[in-house]
Formats: C-alpha cells, sequence, structure tokens
C-alpha cells in the first residue's frame, strides 16, 4: 500500500481533524481501501480498536464497511449503502 492509503491513530485519537482528513483522502485519491493503525499508545486493548472503528464508520456513513484485523482497520467505500 502506499502512503495515500495508509492513515495512523496516535496518542490523540479520533479528533474531528483526523476524521475531516479521511474523508478527503476517500475522495482525492478514489480509493476504495484505507488502511488505518492504531498505534500503541492510542490503545490499551483490542476492544479500542473495535470502538475507533465504530466511530468512524459512523462519520464516514453507510457507504461504508470495516474489517479488523490485528491492530488495523480497513474502512472500504461501496458504490451504494451496505446492510450488515
Amino acid at each position: 500500500m502506499t502512503s495515500e492509503t495508509e492513515v495512523q491513530i496516535g496518542k490523540k485519537g479520533i479528533s474531528p481533524e483526523f476524521l475531516e482528513d479521511l474523508e478527503k483522502r476517500f475522495k482525492k485519491y478514489q480509493n476504495k481501501i484505507m488502511k488505518i493503525r492504531v498505534l500503541k499508545n492510542a490503545r490499551e486493548n483490542k476492544g479500542d480498536v473495535k470502538e475507533y472503528a465504530k466511530e468512524i464508520k459512523s462519520f464516514l456513513g453507510e457507504k461504508f464497511t470495516y474489517k479488523i484485523i490485528g491492530f488495523s482497520i480497513f474502512m472500504r467505500k461501496w458504490r451504494k449503502a451496505r446492510v450488515v
């Protein structure tokens, strides 16, 4: 993956600026999949990663789904809203 498709969540966690940047990256680079790495100083356990994923998805909308592998979140954009 290139740097345009990978972002990190650090000790500040998820801020409004982070969410806006993520949204812009999906639009600018026309990516369908974005890898979000959750760094050690942003989490205490794997449950924190799941909470981050839910928060990001609720911000981005119904056209997005996520998959968690380890301490990484893979966000995928679809053409139409997905029913989970």
